[in-house]
């Protein structure tokens, strides 16, 4: 078991689903918590949201800036989670996808590789990586093993980034990758095909939405809870060695399970009445089956702690009880608690 506790960390992509429950974890533990954010508007909601957290106005493309505030923060540990986790949209700004999701992990790991080389600070730093980076796998579940062969811009993006870690890796920095797979909670935004659902099966039943609109709904995919996955991340950048970890259930279910789990929970029984299937909302191209194996994670003691139905379950009534507080009715049902 590490005794690794850091005391100062940085965090990009610190006002998104995942940086929030980190940086919430980190300031819990007693860590001093720093977040890279893209403008004044966001510094400040994050001050308000979370108490001590010091946000730095900055941008993943500006190698100057990047390098600055690693340099002057000294950090001992840089989680980067910056940039667009929409895989649809990389399909619609890919160029931007891969300055931000691509070359911005390297600039992190260069600052990180100069600080040392420069100073002799030693940073530890975990890249998120996604299990977009495995495409089509030809195998099923995929672990640390599994051939890189992404069929998306957000895949390729996220590849080279992964790729890039194991290169610094082998000069010596303590760089490891978290591969995620699709990981939810209430604060995901309603882009996102889970809680697109959640939100949407949740105004159905309090007659707010008329039907639920969506693409391939037969997309098989690997579902968890964030917060399980930031403790995960937290575990890997705490390891002695680095690496590279799979971070999944290991479970598979279809977008239709979700439809279906999501409505049964509200109980609507008829849900293929409330669902439109659109041609215009499939991807240009779409893994067939990532499912993750997470065994050599569990190794060091991790276990996912919510199911598939407890995960679609508690979205659904954030949901609806974020919806009945605004529209206060008779057909009002439970919150998470």
């Amino acid at each position: 078991m590490s005794s690794f506790v850091p005391t100062r960390v940085l965090v990009t992509g610190v006002h998104g689903q995942d940086g929030g429950y980190l940086a919430a974890r980190m300031l819990d533990r007693g860590a001093e918590v720093h977040g890279l954010v893209r403008d004044e508007g966001q510094a400040d909601a994050l001050r308000r949201r979370y108490a001590g957290l010091v946000p730095h106005v900055g941008d993943l493309r500006d190698d100057r800036r990047v390098r600055d505030l690693v340099h002057d923060l000294r950090p001992d540990v840089v989680v980067n989670l910056a940039g667009s986790t929409s895989v649809a949209r990389s399909w619609e700004a890919p160029v931007e996808t891969a300055d931000v999701l691509a070359v911005g992990p390297v600039r992190l790991l260069d600052a990180c590789w100069t600080l040392d080389q420069e100073h002799g600070h030693r940073t530890r730093i975990l890249q998120a990586s996604s299990a977009e980076i495995f495409g089509n796998a030809v195998t099923e579940p995929q672990d640390e093993t599994t051939p890189v062969a992404p069929v998306t811009p957000y895949g390729a993006a996220k590849a080279y980034a992964h790729a890039m870690v194991d290169v610094y890796r082998r000069r010596g920095m303590h760089a490891s990758s978290a591969i995620l797979y699709n990981h939810e909670s209430p604060r995901r935004p309603t882009s996102f095909v889970a809680r697109k659902i959640s939100r949407a099966v949740a105004a159905i039943s309090l007659g707010l939405q008329a039907d639920l609109r969506l693409g391939n709904i037969d997309a098989l995919r690997d579902w968890g809870y964030a917060p399980d996955y930031v403790e995960a991340m937290l575990l890997v950048v705490a390891q002695e060695s680095p690496g590279d970890y799979i971070v999944a259930t290991g479970a598979a279910h279809t977008v239709r399970d979700f439809v279906v789990a999501a409505f049964r929970h509200v109980g609507i029984h008829d849900w293929e009445s409330h669902v439109v299937i659109d041609p215009e909302l499939y991807r240009p191209a779409d893994p067939r089956a990532l499912v993750g194996d997470s065994s050599r994670l569990q190794t060091l003691g991790w276990r996912p702690t919510v199911g598939f139905e407890d995960l679609v379950a508690l979205m659904v009534d954030s949901d609806l009880s974020e919806l009945a507080g605004h529209h206060a009715g008779p057909a009002q049902h439970g919150s998470v608690g």
